[in-house]
């Protein structure tokens, strides 16, 4: 089956809080929550969404609720539908990121790049003339924006989802973007591809969300998924805990790895009966698996 149109609709646009505002995934493959949020002086847009087209509605979303103001573009990671159309924004926008992030951009983002345009036709089509874009601006761990009257956050959480994966809050209203360090209603995204890929850390992801629920945000703004509270965190937290326990448990007891991804795999859907994205548990059990003995 081919994959619906992973488009971005700048027009169902929520707000969270006063001038800041999320353009929903709508649950659609390949479509990112993307954060929009006004200062007096100064507007950050977080995520692009997949490919040229996608991120030049977003510019345009923006460039009309920042009115004149200046414009700012982060993404949470590196991963084509988060990142993958920064380069509409040059000229326009200011690109800042982390250090990690702009190193996972210049390093793999070609390779991601043939990869997504491997999946569908559609995420090809989607894809073309994109080239990985470099940013203006790299922080290395910590990063206040002022927006005018507005400080936003950036964080680099170290290595979990990705290498490179930025958290972005806005502390005056309890607002936390995730990027996929979060997802609502789905399993984690483990991009666990030996050889080619094995960034993704199951036990240092899981610090990650211990971190993040002490900063107790009021609304969590997932990378995929319903925007919500705190839930969403614990939602992961407990996830990935299960996750890492079921495994370490039978990698004790010494069975083969494909018997240990069966058995958690039954266990996780009976768990999370409604959950999308069920490919992604095997994936989380091989990772795992490798850091049984960290």
């Amino acid at each position: 089956m081919t994959m619906p149109e992973p488009e971005v609709q700048p027009s169902g646009a929520q707000e969270l809080a006063r001038d800041l505002v999320v353009i929903p995934d709508r649950r659609l493959p390949l479509v990112p929550n993307i954060g929009v949020i006004g200062g007096t002086e100064s507007v950050l847009v977080i995520d692009t969404g997949l490919g040229l087209t996608n991120a030049e509605k977003v510019l345009a979303f923006a460039t009309e609720f920042a009115r004149g103001r200046r414009l700012y573009l982060t993404t949470t990671h590196f991963h084509p539908e988060h990142a993958f159309g920064a380069q509409v924004f040059a000229g326009a926008a200011t690109f800042l990121v982390n250090r990690a992030q702009a190193e996972d951009l210049a390093a793999k983002g070609p390779g991601y790049l043939e990869m997504f345009k491997g999946l569908d036709e559609v995420v090809a089509r989607r894809l073309e003339g994109v080239q990985p874009a470099a940013p203006d601006l790299v922080y290395d761990t910590r990063y206040d924006l002022d927006l005018g009257g507005r400080v936003v956050e950036l964080r680099a959480t170290g290595r979990a989802h990705s290498k490179g994966d930025q958290v972005i809050t806005v502390p005056g209203d309890g607002v936390m973007f995730t990027g996929d360090l979060v997802e609502a209603g789905q399993f984690s995204i483990f991009p666990w591809f030996p050889p080619h890929d094995t960034d993704v850390s199951g036990t240092r992801w899981l610090a990650v969300m211990e971190r993040l629920m002490a900063e107790k945000p009021r609304i969590v703004v997932p990378g995929h998924g319903e925007v919500g509270g705190p839930e969403r965190l614990a939602d992961v937290r407990d996830y990935l805990r299960l996750l890492r326990d079921e495994t370490w448990v039978r990698r004790d007891s010494g069975v083969g790895e494909e018997t240990i991804a069966a058995e958690v795999r039954a266990v996780m859907l009976a768990r999370y009966p409604q959950w999308d994205g069920q490919e992604w548990i095997e994936k989380g059990v091989g990772c795992l698996c490798t850091e049984h003995a960290a």
